[in-house]
């Protein structure tokens, strides 16, 4: 037979190969780089915050190479996590735990700062006998100390996701410890934006992959930001400080975000007036001090000018249409630009003002006007950090039926 017509032939039938179905070792070109890199693991410390090391086996930040946004080989770190329980027949499976927005410098990622309460479902998934990995995401406490982290970078955090389970199955396999090719991705807020691109770029690991569920994931960035502008008219400037600080910080780790990598931007086509003057004190803090700051700011501002923001100035007028603005919050921070046929889970709180349910109602009317199906979870009580904490039972429940640990 013609060795073009076997090929064609061999994709066509491997085709649930390449989205994570089974264990058949030919993958066809879906387009996606498949991780052949040699010795993707490089090192390891011990991780001692959160008393992890007391109840896993390995606690454990790994350094590990990884491609990069820049398309280049590079290094990252991630947390491992593996169970005190004795492997199972077949191995270990993964769960790849992706964090929320800490910020775009070193000192803000998780292997550094801590988990920061994550950690109590990390710990009832190693309970289930479940291998965890929680990548930083690339740039994000990199050993090098000298790449800005991608931030809301799908493709970034995709392969920040992908090379971390390969990473950890070299460096556990190599211990002669047996983890299976199974594994899934659970992520929350910019972890759940992360969570739908690993779907989406899941072919990469070679592994299979068994599904996604995000948690008020990031998504329509443009129609969040419009729409906190949109929120703040009319209301008095002490509530309009509340409502403009995590906006205004998001776009400064965006523009952060963009530095270093064929991307930079000039932060005075963005930012001006007391914005302008406040950014350089602030760059390089973490999101929850960089809001904090933002606000107070501003109340000072008001204070001092007849409770008033009207002349504070923040963002440039029509910031979003510079075109590598435009291009990064409509393509490059878009989950789900491709069909995903694995399951995806995606909860979402009817409260939420950080990721409002207008922009994930968004996300998921686009996706399934592409073929994909979503299992849709919204409780109009929970706002963006209860949709989290109130629902550990459904996430293990979810992750139990989709990828039984034995």
């Amino acid at each position: 037979m013609n060795k073009h017509v076997l090929t064609v032939l061999m994709s066509s039938a491997f085709l649930l190969t390449a989205c994570g179905g089974d264990d058949d070792p030919i993958v066809f070109d879906d387009g996606i780089p498949k991780n052949n890199i040699d010795k993707p693991f490089v090192t390891s410390t011990e991780y001692t915050q959160d008393g992890m090391s007391e109840i896993a086996a390995e606690s454990r930040v790994m350094t590990y190479k990884m491609l990069g946004v820049d398309g280049t080989e590079t290094q990252a770190t991630a947390l491992i996590f593996v169970p005190k329980t004795a492997a199972p027949a077949g191995g270990w499976k993964t769960i790849v735990w992706a964090h929320g927005t800490t910020g775009v410098a070193d000192q803000c990622a998780p292997s550094q700062q801590g988990l920061k309460g994550t950690e109590f479902l990390l710990q009832q998934l190693l309970a289930q006998g479940y291998v965890i990995v929680a990548p930083d995401y690339e740039g994000l406490g990199e050993p090098g100390g000298k790449e800005s982290h991608p931030f809301l970078n799908v493709k970034s955090e995709a392969y920040s996701i992908t090379d971390a389970v390969v990473a950890t199955r070299d460096y556990l396999s190599h211990q002669g410890k047996l983890v299976s090719k199974d594994w899934l991705a659970i992520g929350h807020s910019q972890g759940g934006q992360a969570v739908l691109g690993a779907a989406q770029y899941a072919s990469r690991a070679q592994l299979n992959y068994k599904g996604t569920i995000a948690i008020a994931p990031a998504s329509n960035l443009k129609t969040i930001l419009l729409g906190g502008e949109a929120f703040a008219v009319g209301k008095p400037a002490a509530a309009q400080s509340y409502i403009y600080s995590p906006l205004d910080a998001f776009t400064l780790l965006i523009v952060e975000g963009m530095q270093g990598h064929k991307t930079s931007i000039d932060y005075s086509t963005v930012f001006k007036g007391n914005l302008a003057a406040l950014i350089p004190t602030i760059k390089g803090e973490c999101f929850g001090d960089i809001e904090d700051e933002i606000q107070v700011d501003m109340s000072d501002f008001s204070i001092a000018n007849g409770n008033s923001l009207k002349n504070y100035g923040r963002t440039q007028t029509g910031f979003m249409d510079l075109p590598q603005i435009d291009t990064f919050l409509n393509k490059t921070s878009q989950p789900l630009s491709e069909k995903v046929s694995t399951p995806l889970i995606i909860y979402q709180g009817g409260s939420d003002q950080t990721v409002p349910k207008a922009a994930t109602d968004l996300l998921k009317a686009t996706a399934e006007a592409k073929g994909m199906t979503i299992q849709y979870k919204v409780d109009p009580n929970l706002d963006h950090t209860t949709v989290y904490t109130n629902n550990s039972a459904n996430f293990i429940k979810d992750i139990n039926t989709l990828m039984p640990s034995k």
